[in-house]
């Protein structure tokens, strides 16, 4: 019997309370993981629908040229000491290079899920000056000038829109698709020049491409001096790359940005032979991202779901304690489900009308349900709007922190601690040793 009774009398505490409100907290961490799983489930769903789209209309695209490369003839040695002669290729790069894209962005749709594509409308210009093979030691007797090429490097030839010819010189000549050599790139297509060995010869270029893509578009700063300028009616771009543009306008009729980069900026030169430099890491250029990633901001805010529930549960134990209200286990654990059954309302609401108006749903729907739950249990107007003011302030808070990526931390942090000061305050005249079942536990 004694023992029945110091099990009554424990289970009649404060600190029995805290213990059961912990333990029904860390349990209603499972149904968040879940959410989590949820949210996880629907992005990768909305990636594998990005790479269909991708797929058929055009993945990232990107401008790599144009090269030229002129074939020469060397000789090397055997081990027998046979000499073996071998063909080789120069790459040139262009004297200045001059790029302009419109991009024209549509959204498509598979089922409810979006993805941003793009058409870009792409000018190339620029000169290339007279190679130097004396400067690489090769002799003029050792070229042959009559098999030179341009090539130009896009990553995905699906996605070219028209019939592309290189003006050489003011004469047209057709491409070829692929790509003559992988010394520099793998993907494009190639034109042959012809060329004569005049040391002073400045040779102009231009082609006009049209060319279907998704997400990104990218540049390469091949030359000595490369003007890039990109424009678009999206609102809302990302510069990516290894070079952010100069000058740039970003504004509600869309953007325009330029680069211009020397052969200074780069980790490579004007001209050599074979494989001996790489492009990788030197592009630049722009990505139409969506204005909102609602599913990255629905999984941010479930991170948040233990301080929801934390929060709300110390309201309710401090309505117990100062007004002598018995709220049961039972209507912990329902309310603690109501906040999170927020999250799977946001992240369903979101994918059909956007983050902003399922946030100001979710939030609302879960508010009136645990007003009226609040209400139903305490009789008690005043304390009811006081609660439902309390979580009102509570789900803002949240909105806040997600709205403010970079300052996230400190706000939350500042937030928490007020918080904790008001609580601290509240119960600071509260004798936590009393019993609930006594008329009053405050001194």
């Amino acid at each position: 019997m004694e023992k029945q009774k110091l099990i009554q009398k424990f289970t009649a505490t404060i600190t029995f309370k805290f213990l059961l409100i912990g333990i029904i907290s860390l349990i209603l961490l499972i149904p968040a993981g879940w959410v989590k799983h949820l949210i996880l489930e629907r992005q990768t769903r909305s990636q594998e629908v990005y790479q269909e789209i991708s797929a058929i209309w055009g993945y990232n695209q990107s401008i790599c040229g144009p090269i030229l490369t002129i074939p020469y003839k060397t000789w090397y040695k055997t081990e027998k000491g046979e000499t073996v002669e071998q063909i080789k290729r120069a790459h040139f790069l262009p004297e200045l290079l001059d790029v302009k894209a419109s991009l024209i962005p549509e959204e498509r749709y598979r089922s409810i899920f979006k993805v941003i594509v793009y058409q870009a409308n792409i000018s190339v210009n620029g000169t290339f000056s007279a190679p130097d093979f004396e400067d690489m030691g090769i002799s003029l007797s050792q070229i042959f000038w009559e098999d030179a090429y341009l090539s130009l490097g896009i990553p995905d030839m699906r996605g070219i829109q028209n019939d592309v010819s290189i003006q050489w010189n003011d004469k047209a000549y057709s491409v070829i698709p692929g790509c003559k050599n992988t010394d520099i790139i793998n993907s494009g297509f190639h034109a042959k020049i012809p060329l004569s060995n005049e040391k002073d010869m400045n040779n102009s270029f231009h082609l006009d491409l049209n060319l279907n893509g998704t997400g990104t578009f990218n540049i390469f700063p091949l030359g000595k001096k490369t003007l890039a300028q990109l424009s678009s009616k999206w609102t809302e771009p990302s510069f990516k790359g290894s070079f952010l543009p100069y000058e740039r306008e970003i504004n509600e009729n869309g953007f325009t940005a330029d680069w211009q980069i020397t052969h200074l900026n780069r980790n490579f030169p004007q001209y050599w032979t074979e494989k001996e430099y790489s492009l990788t890491g030197s592009d630049f250029g722009v990505e139409l991202i969506s204005p909102v990633n609602h599913y990255q901001q629905s999984f941010r805010s479930v991170k948040y779901a233990m301080m929801f529930i934390g929060l709300t549960f110390l309201l309710f134990l401090l309505i117990e304690i100062l007004f002598n209200k018995k709220i049961h286990p039972v209507q912990y654990i329902l309310a603690g489900f109501a906040l999170i059954i927020f999250y799977t309302l946001l992240v369903s609401i979101a994918e059909q009308f956007g983050f902003k108006i399922a946030y100001l749903i979710s939030s609302l729907s879960v508010l009136a349900l645990l007003s009226f739950y609040i209400y139903s249990n305490l009789k008690n107007a005043i304390m009811t709007i006081i609660s439902t003011l309390f979580l009102a302030l509570l789900y803002l808070f949240l909105y806040i922190i997600l709205q403010l990526q970079d300052y996230a931390l400190l706000f939350g942090s500042i937030g928490l601690f007020i918080v904790l000061s008001a609580f601290m305050i509240l119960t600071r005249n509260i004798n936590w040793y009393k019993h609930e079942n006594q008329e009053s536990i405050i001194e």
